[in-house]
Protein backbone atom coordinates (compact mmCIF):
# COMPACT_ATOMS: atom_id res chain seq x y z
CA UNK A 1 0.00 0.00 0.00
CA UNK A 2 1.25 3.35 -1.02
CA UNK A 3 1.70 5.96 1.34
CA UNK A 4 -0.49 9.23 0.82
CA UNK A 5 2.04 12.26 -0.13
CA UNK A 6 0.08 14.63 1.87
CA UNK A 7 1.48 13.26 4.87
CA UNK A 8 -1.45 11.74 7.12
CA UNK A 9 0.58 8.55 7.95
CA UNK A 10 -3.10 7.24 5.96
CA UNK A 11 -2.14 5.04 2.31
CA UNK A 12 -3.19 7.30 -0.69
CA UNK A 13 -6.68 5.37 -1.15
CA UNK A 14 -7.75 5.90 1.97
CA UNK A 15 -6.90 9.58 2.12
CA UNK A 16 -6.63 11.71 -1.09
CA UNK A 17 -7.73 9.19 -3.86
CA UNK A 18 -11.79 9.58 -3.11
CA UNK A 19 -10.95 13.28 -3.20
CA UNK A 20 -8.79 12.91 -6.43
CA UNK A 21 -11.44 10.88 -8.34
CA UNK A 22 -14.33 13.24 -7.56
CA UNK A 23 -16.01 10.79 -4.86
CA UNK A 24 -16.07 13.56 -1.93
CA UNK A 25 -14.96 16.94 -1.22
CA UNK A 26 -12.66 18.61 0.92
CA UNK A 27 -14.26 19.60 4.33
CA UNK A 28 -11.72 21.85 5.55
CA UNK A 29 -9.21 24.92 3.30
CA UNK A 30 -6.96 22.36 5.12
CA UNK A 31 -8.10 19.09 3.66
CA UNK A 32 -8.32 20.93 0.73
CA UNK A 33 -4.57 21.81 0.73
CA UNK A 34 -3.37 18.74 1.45
CA UNK A 35 -5.04 17.08 -1.77
CA UNK A 36 -3.80 19.82 -3.60
CA UNK A 37 -0.16 18.96 -2.43
CA UNK A 38 -0.93 15.40 -3.43
CA UNK A 39 -2.24 16.47 -6.91
CA UNK A 40 0.88 18.08 -7.32
CA UNK A 41 3.38 15.49 -6.37
CA UNK A 42 1.20 13.35 -8.68
CA UNK A 43 0.81 15.89 -11.50
CA UNK A 44 -3.12 15.72 -10.95
CA UNK A 45 -3.80 18.82 -13.89
CA UNK A 46 -7.43 18.42 -13.81
CA UNK A 47 -7.73 17.97 -10.26
CA UNK A 48 -5.61 21.09 -9.33
CA UNK A 49 -8.05 23.06 -11.90
CA UNK A 50 -11.26 21.52 -10.59
CA UNK A 51 -10.45 23.24 -7.53
CA UNK A 52 -9.34 26.48 -7.69
CA UNK A 53 -11.43 29.55 -7.63
CA UNK A 54 -13.05 29.98 -11.35
CA UNK A 55 -11.90 33.81 -10.77
CA UNK A 56 -8.27 33.45 -10.54
CA UNK A 57 -8.49 29.41 -12.27
CA UNK A 58 -5.63 29.12 -14.85
CA UNK A 59 -5.90 27.17 -18.51
CA UNK A 60 -3.26 24.84 -17.72
CA UNK A 61 -0.94 24.34 -15.34
CA UNK A 62 2.70 23.72 -15.89
CA UNK A 63 4.57 21.12 -13.70
CA UNK A 64 8.05 21.28 -13.25
CA UNK A 65 9.74 18.38 -14.94
CA UNK A 66 12.51 17.57 -12.52
CA UNK A 67 11.24 18.56 -9.11
CA UNK A 68 10.52 15.74 -6.81
CA UNK A 69 8.08 16.34 -3.94
CA UNK A 70 9.77 15.51 -0.57
CA UNK A 71 6.71 15.92 1.93
CA UNK A 72 4.30 19.03 3.55
CA UNK A 73 4.08 20.44 7.03
CA UNK A 74 1.06 22.57 7.59
CA UNK A 75 2.18 25.83 10.01
CA UNK A 76 -0.70 27.39 10.69
CA UNK A 77 -4.61 27.30 9.59
CA UNK A 78 -7.06 30.62 9.77
CA UNK A 79 -10.86 29.86 9.81
CA UNK A 80 -11.57 26.96 6.61
CA UNK A 81 -13.86 25.34 8.67
CA UNK A 82 -16.94 23.57 7.86
CA UNK A 83 -18.58 27.06 8.85
CA UNK A 84 -16.25 29.50 7.06
CA UNK A 85 -16.61 30.83 4.14
CA UNK A 86 -13.16 31.69 3.59
CA UNK A 87 -9.83 30.34 4.83
CA UNK A 88 -5.60 30.54 5.14
CA UNK A 89 -3.57 27.97 4.82
CA UNK A 90 0.29 28.40 5.62
CA UNK A 91 2.64 25.76 4.68
CA UNK A 92 5.53 24.37 3.90
CA UNK A 93 6.45 22.11 1.20
CA UNK A 94 9.77 20.18 0.86
CA UNK A 95 11.16 19.24 -2.41
CA UNK A 96 14.83 18.22 -4.24
CA UNK A 97 15.54 19.35 -7.28
CA UNK A 98 18.86 17.80 -9.42
CA UNK A 99 20.39 16.72 -6.13
CA UNK A 100 19.94 19.50 -4.22
CA UNK A 101 17.32 20.35 -1.50
CA UNK A 102 14.75 23.49 -0.55
CA UNK A 103 11.75 24.32 0.67
CA UNK A 104 8.94 27.11 -0.29
CA UNK A 105 7.02 28.47 1.92
CA UNK A 106 3.11 29.49 1.09
CA UNK A 107 0.15 31.33 2.55
CA UNK A 108 -2.79 29.91 0.46
CA UNK A 109 -5.97 31.67 0.33
CA UNK A 110 -9.03 29.58 0.01
CA UNK A 111 -12.99 30.52 -0.47
CA UNK A 112 -15.99 28.31 -1.31
CA UNK A 113 -17.34 28.32 -4.91
CA UNK A 114 -20.60 28.80 -6.01
CA UNK A 115 -21.27 24.82 -5.06
CA UNK A 116 -20.16 25.11 -1.33
CA UNK A 117 -17.02 23.02 -1.71
CA UNK A 118 -13.86 24.46 -0.61
CA UNK A 119 -11.43 25.99 -3.79
CA UNK A 120 -8.00 27.89 -3.48
CA UNK A 121 -7.99 31.11 -4.29
CA UNK A 122 -4.33 32.56 -4.59
CA UNK A 123 -1.21 32.16 -2.77
CA UNK A 124 2.12 34.13 -1.74
CA UNK A 125 4.80 32.42 -1.88
CA UNK A 126 8.07 33.18 -0.34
Amino acid sequence: MTACPCGSKKTYAECCEPFHLGQTFPQSAERLMRTRYSAYVMKLEQYLINTWAESTRPNQIEFEENIHWLRLRIVKTKQGHAEDQKGMVFFKAFYEVDGEKGMMTEKSQFIRDEAGHWAYLSGEVS
